[in-house]
């Protein structure tokens, strides 16, 4: 992840004031605006919405209050937590990477919402491709027990440097017990046609901790 001050986001800060609502998807967005504009978080007078406890706790360490943060961390979720709480009519910032799915914006705005999205940080390719090659091999050579997806993006970027997809899709099925960090991540393992579990609780550390009873139970 790369933080970018890109026109999109100048142009958010620039038109804070008419914020009813901002969102925060992850902590790299709030990494991205502590880096380019120091002041802006102190100086918001609107609400704030979050996807997880660890970006609400981000929020919380910069003296904020959190309004909103659905029980499902994920987009669904929050857009839940909107039509429940019947938030129409507002204008809502989405400071986040270029590459999120689209179905935030979309939803909130076929609410009556007006979403003004900024592209705050960039989600990278591995510059390190290496270390993701020796992963396969070691996948390859059946010297690993467990895998861990985080995000969509990093299985698109594991298989994308994977030669034989299927074959190492099969290795995945065949030998690993396979873990993503909730059901967005999940479908798209589904796509590669990968097994996979999740927690109930979309987090790293739920999702370690599933990891290990789920290892325990096949010892």
């Amino acid at each position: 992840m790369k933080p970018v001050n890109t026109q999109s986001l100048k142009n958010l800060v620039a038109n804070k004031d008419e914020l009813d609502w901002i969102v925060f998807t992850s902590p790299t967005t709030i990494v991205s605006l502590n880096k380019f504009y120091p002041d802006f978080l102190e100086s918001l007078e609107c609400k704030i919405a979050v996807i997880g406890n660890k970006t609400g706790k981000l929020v919380e360490k910069q003296g904020m209050t959190v309004d909103l943060m659905p029980k499902e961390f994920t987009a669904e979720g929050l857009i839940e937590e909107f039509k429940k709480n019947g938030i129409t009519d507002k204008t809502i910032g989405i400071p986040r990477t270029a590459s999120a799915r689209p179905v935030l914006p979309e939803e909130l705005e076929k609410l009556g919402n007006t979403v003004i999205l900024a592209e705050a940080y960039k989600s990278l390719f591995p510059m390190d491709e290496k270390s993701v090659e020796e992963l396969i091999q070691k996948i390859e050579n059946r010297e690993i027990d467990a895998i861990t997806f985080t995000s969509p993006l990093t299985v698109e970027n594991f298989f994308t440097i994977a030669d034989d997809k299927q074959k190492i899709a099969e290795l995945l099925n065949e030998n690993l017990l396979v873990v993503s960090i909730g059901p967005i991540t999940a479908r798209v393992l589904d796509k590669y046609e990968v097994k996979n579990i999740y927690p109930d609780t979309y987090t790293v550390p739920d999702m370690m901790e599933l990891l290990f009873e789920t290892l325990n139970e096949r010892c």
